[in-house]
């Protein structure tokens, strides 16, 4: 396929998986919209999970490391039909004076600079928030990344409250509507998005993200906590009601639709159509117990980086939720960002599997650091990593690939 073959296929929203096999690093530095990175190492544990019909157009490139042929090999040898290679491989994209986008889950990053662009989601800087927390005001700070992420770094008197739970459990975090709701991530996207979903739930505090996040604070000379373990466990069940409620709302105005198991197995029978299935509760509910086929995908990282979990563009995804709200809310930001979104009503009250369904750990060969994570990044990275960011709005205008919209 040609580079112009995979710009008609984005704009049509034909379904195609666009893999770039080389590492991390080089990826991150460079490569089109809603390409995904598959290293050659990977691709016997990734490619089922990731592209699960076997007859899915997959398209490969490098940048003239002489990974394609082999790839494409081992994928055909594997069962797939449809594979081939991109055409000139990224100097080809090059030449043709097509977008290429920095970082790892670009598109993701856009998207989230498109919302604050379009819906002016408030924020605080790092230092009025500094003084907030000195003065011991009525604030409750609610870390949207993975837990793990909030453990290693924080900031002080925070909660980690991951994106796809901030609806479902912000107001038994802030019970009283004049306390201030302040939501962070390590940069920008999930404390953006995880803003304007209590913001388009309707919750009645006042909702802030915290601007730029930990890297804000860092580049503010302001101290991090470091291995905390704030949870919010439970939910009232009125709280759990109001949630499911809000949530169901904001779903509806993103044009999301409901289905029942029937439609499910219909759909899963259908041979000529990518059918990912996403639970995007906790990984501790997750491995619990979850419907047969389902995946682990906690809703805030499956917005953040929709890339790696589901790499064909164009294909159907269905969400379970056993309590609702948190996959009404990340299927409002999936059909925003221009996917096929179902959430599947019920699902959970026959015969479970149990047991963690998320994908072998990659190892640290050839990944890219990200300026945002871990507590010793340079300045320089930090400050050169938002300015990129920043940018993403202008990028995605000169793409004109992406499709994205923002209720």
């Amino acid at each position: 396929m040609t580079p112009h073959d995979i710009r008609h296929a984005w704009i049509a929203r034909d379904e195609l998986a666009l893999f770039d096999l080389r590492d991390e690093h080089p990826f991150a530095g460079g490569h089109p919209l809603f390409a995904a990175q598959l290293p050659p190492h990977r691709i016997a544990i990734e490619i089922e999970r990731r592209v699960p019909r076997k007859a899915t157009p997959i398209v490969l490139y490098d940048d003239g490391e002489g990974l394609v042929d082999a790839a494409l090999s081992e994928i055909r040898a594997l069962g797939y039909t449809n594979v081939s290679a991109l055409d000139g491989g990224l100097a080809a994209w090059k030449a043709a004076g097509y977008e290429l986008f920095q970082d790892v889950n670009s598109y993701s990053k856009a998207f989230g600079e498109l919302v604050e662009v379009r819906r002016h989601t408030p924020s605080v800087a790092a230092p009025d928030l500094q003084a907030l927390i000195d003065a011991k005001a009525d604030i409750a700070i609610l870390d949207a990344r993975r837990f793990d992420e909030y453990a290693t770094m924080s900031i002080p008197t925070g909660t980690s409250v991951p994106g796809g739970e901030l609806v479902l459990r912000a107001r038994t975090a802030a019970p009283d509507p004049d306390t201030l709701i302040v939501v962070n991530c390590a940069g920008r996207t999930r404390s953006i998005i995880g803003t304007q979903s209590l913001i388009n739930a309707g919750l009645p505090n006042r909702i802030v993200a915290l601007r730029n996040g930990t890297i804000g604070w860092t580049l503010a000379g302001q101290s991090l906590d470091k291995g905390q373990a704030r949870r919010i466990a439970e939910v009232a069940p009125d709280q759990r009601d109001e949630a499911r409620v809000k949530a169901r709302d904001v779903a509806y105005r993103a044009g999301v639709r409901h289905i029942d198991a029937a439609t499910l197995s219909r759909l899963a029978g259908e041979t000529d159509r990518t059918l990912y299935r996403f639970d995007v509760r906790t990984p501790e509910e997750h491995a619990a117990g979850h419907p047969a086929g389902f995946v682990e995908a906690p809703g805030g990282q499956l917005v953040q980086e929709t890339d790696h979990f589901a790499p064909v563009r164009g294909a159907r995804i269905v969400l379970a939720d056993d309590v609702g709200p948190r996959a009404d809310m990340t299927a409002s930001w999936l059909a925003q960002m221009g996917w096929d979104v179902l959430v599947l009503e019920g699902g959970f009250d026959g015969a479970l599997e149990t047991g963690s369904t998320a994908l072998p750990a990659r190892g640290p060969e050839g990944r890219y650091k990200r300026p945002y994570e871990g507590t010793d990044n340079a300045a320089a990275a930090m400050q050169a990593y938002l300015d990129w960011e920043y940018g993403l709005v202008d990028q995605l205008a000169r793409d004109g690939t992406h499709g994205f919209v923002v209720i």
